[in-house]
């Protein structure tokens, strides 16, 4: 699964093209020193107020930073990039006998996979967490009307076998290469969700994750939210049935500010106590940070699987023309950009694949800046500049579009004005008309209301693109508008790619397709590849513990580790 605002990593290999190290350390701003013992509350400054709690509708980094804490996913990719057990007690594979390849009917081959839940697991109200939950859960995901966004996996779960109330069987319709994540599979309360989803077309709206997001029985991880004040903050509380290592702090507000310049003052007026590197300030920010500030504060930097992109709605008639995407690429100077905004710290992207990542290939082609190739293109594409300065074809109409990102982030609002120079440089008009995140991927994206929308995508360790670059994934009316292929792109050998790609086993073999993939992607250019970012970690200095990942399990996940040095 990919989320939005996102990546693809693998936090052991460095790139050898200006990444930066893993974790580098800086100093910062100078405060009032605070005894450890005194630090049993924490506040994060975040940039987004996700749009649901629910954890399987709507594909959002700030849901997912909040349900780390409070949710515990089977499994998930840890800091060292391999894969985990967290709310299972043991990964499943052919060697322990817990994944069972099968022959299917059809000729084809499935794999039938056991989980055991932790005996100990239990929803906060004191429920324990059971394979009700797994039936419920499977069961919701399953339903086309649900708005289960990532269903996928649902859809691949040829029937459901449980054993005792911790033990179950996933009988899967593909042997995938990476067959024990299960991350998709984020388990409902069966004892709190069943009532809101009798009528499963209102599920979305009925969920108690949106109508009672502070019910404790939603929450199975180490905390719980007590409080929940839409576009303002969230309040966590330690879960008194949580039976695994406690959370060090008695309270932790997750703030949202999504002016990055207002996220920096509420940091250094104290008001909260870190920014969260998944969603806070963008890298040229964090790098003046740092030099404005030399001693309060942490610094970390990770580079990872986060891909910032401009998405082209292709129903847009203009943009459905691969001349005039290849002519808006080849009209930007990205290499500048990279150079002036992020001191060539953020790789220009060739592709979607990071070159951290497994599959990543150098042999794609690649778009430096030439505006005399962009503007000959266009003329090709019937867009004549004629005697104005934006260009218009034989209709009259001009080539205009509208450019949206998340509202509040200095950083891309600046990428923003300078796309809208280039561009103008070749005779085309951009609108910017921005919107907060919830709104931007919760509504906008999803109904494909857009012409050209940035952001990023952050993803596990080689994730097979299946959701944003399969045709099966368009999110439509006819499919509750579900799946993460804003753009619309339908290409025949791309879906072929992707459906080989998850069942080879062989990773050299695997390689060669990931490389065919990215070649296809860079000619066809649904999307117009960015860069690769670093975030920043912005940490008060008596806290530790916080090891960022690099992929899409958030550090959250990991909070139990976090405390207050002495």
């Amino acid at each position: 699964m990919l989320l939005m605002n996102a990546i693809r990593e693998k936090g052991r290999w460095l790139s050898s093209s200006g990444i930066l190290t893993a974790a580098v350390l800086l100093s910062g701003a100078v405060i009032v020193p605070v005894r450890a013992a005194d630090h049993d509350r924490l506040a994060i400054g975040i940039t987004q107020f996700p749009a649901t709690l629910n954890p399987n509708i709507d594909v959002m980094a700030a849901k997912g930073y909040v349900l780390g804490m409070s949710l515990r996913p089977f499994t998930v990719y840890d800091a060292d990039w391999k894969l985990r057990c967290l709310l299972c007690t043991e990964l499943p594979s052919i060697a322990n006998g817990l994944a069972v390849p099968v022959d299917l009917p059809d000729g084809k081959k499935g794999v039938d996979l056991t989980y055991t839940i932790r005996s100990d697991a239990q929803w906060a109200d004191g429920v324990p967490v059971s394979t009700a939950d797994v039936r419920f859960t499977y069961e919701v995901g399953r339903n086309q009307q649900s708005g289960v966004t990532n269903a996928e996996l649902y859809r691949r779960i040829r029937s459901l076998d449980v054993k005792d109330d911790k033990t179950f069987t996933l009988h899967i319709d593909k042997l995938t290469f990476d067959y024990a994540a299960i991350q998709d599979f984020m388990l409902l309360p069966a004892h709190i969700e069943q009532d809101a989803f009798t009528d499963p077309a209102q599920y979305r709206l009925r969920t108690h994750y949106n109508t009672e997001p502070t019910k404790p029985g939603l929450y199975n991880g180490p905390y719980r939210v007590s409080e929940f004040a839409a576009g303002s903050h969230i309040l966590l509380e330690p879960n008194p049935h949580w039976a695994g290592p406690p959370g060090r702090f008695r309270r932790i507000t997750i703030r949202t500010i999504e002016n990055t310049a207002a996220l920096e003052a509420n940091l250094l007026s104290g008001t909260i106590d870190m920014i969260a590197g998944e969603l806070g300030l963008p890298l040229d920010e964090g790098l003046a940070f740092a030099k404005r500030h030399v001693d309060g504060f942490q610094i970390l930097y990770k580079p990872g699987l986060v891909y910032e992109h401009i998405d082209f709605n292709l129903a847009q008639p203009a943009l459905a023309d691969r001349r005039v995407r290849e002519a808006l690429v080849l009209g930007l100077d990205r290499e500048a950009i990279s150079k002036q905004l992020f001191d060539q710290r953020q790789l220009v992207a060739a592709s979607f694949v990071n070159p951290l990542d497994l599959g990543y290939t150098e042999d794609v082609p690649r778009y430096r800046s030439d505006s005399v190739r962009a503007e000959g293109l266009l003329d090709a594409a019937g867009w004549s500049k004629g005697g104005g300065e934006v260009r218009r074809n034989a209709q009259g109409q001009r080539l205009s579009f509208e450019l949206m990102t998340t509202a509040g982030n200095r950083s891309r609002e600046l990428v923003e004005q300078v796309l809208q120079s280039q561009w103008r440089r070749i005779g085309v008009d951009i609108h910017i008309k921005n919107e907060p995140a919830r709104v931007l991927f919760g509504d906008t994206l999803p109904h494909r209301r857009f012409d050209m929308a940035m952001y990023a995508w952050i993803s596990s360790p080689e994730n097979v693109p299946r959701s944003i670059l399969h045709s099966s994934e368009i999110p439509s009316e006819a499919n509750g508008f579900v799946g993460q292929n804003a753009t619309g792109f339908a290409n025949p050998e791309m879906d072929r790619l992707i459906d080989a790609l998850e069942i080879e086993l062989d990773a050299e073999k695997r390689k060669a397709l990931w490389a065919e993939a990215q070649r296809l992607y860079a000619t066809e250019l649904p999307s117009l590849p960015l860069y690769f970012r670093s975030d920043v970690f912005i940490l008060p200095k008596w806290l530790s513990g916080v090891r960022p990942t690099g992929n899409q399990s958030p550090t959250t996940l990991w909070v139990t580790d976090w405390s207050a040095r002495p």
